[in-house]
């Protein structure tokens, strides 16, 4: 489980769909890749987006192979951001259905600079949340709760949470 940042400053989080979108555009025109590298993201309000289908390798501009990693990318740059509780209880909430999901074991939670020695990322405002055990510890506490649920939502009503994002209501 390899956490990663956008290392773009978001600003108001009403900008992020627009910012995943972006992303999405980026990685697929300048990089060649499938769709967007990440399988989730998480925004400053914790809101959750399922960008790639977990069952495929997720990409890196960088030199770690990502073949096994599942990859929460939380949008913001956090060399000069402060990560929210709110975005680090969405990536805890996520971890923790992947790792019910999928047997993922929690000593694989890791940064990506853990597995590229080439990037700062996810910037030290989020690292030191995986660095001190605080976002194991959220996860931990997620998995002792019970059965963890991540529903997915398509359609009119996604389409319904995005305008709420984008007007600054959600």
């Amino acid at each position: 489980m390899t956490i990663h940042h956008t290392a773009v400053v978001l600003g108001d989080n009403s900008n992020a769909p627009t910012r995943l979108q972006q992303h999405q555009r980026y990685h697929q025109d300048s990089h060649g890749w499938i769709d967007i590298a990440y399988h989730f993201s998480v925004d400053r309000n914790g809101n959750i987006y399922q960008l790639r289908d977990p069952h495929l390798v997720g990409d890196t501009a960088t030199s770690y192979d990502p073949t096994g990693h599942f990859l929460v990318v939380c949008e913001g740059n956090f060399e000069e951001e402060q990560v929210t509780e709110a975005q680090l209880n969405g990536a805890a909430l996520v971890f923790a259905w992947a790792a019910e999901q999928y047997g993922i074991p929690l000593d694989t939670l890791a940064g990506h600079r853990d597995e590229s020695g080439d990037t700062s990322c996810p910037g030290e405002s989020l690292y030191a949340h995986v660095t001190d055990g605080d976002l194991r510890s959220r996860i931990e506490s997620i998995l002792a709760a019970g059965p963890v649920d991540l529903p997915v939502v398509c359609g009119p009503e996604a389409d319904a949470i995005v305008a709420e994002i984008k007007a600054g209501n959600r």
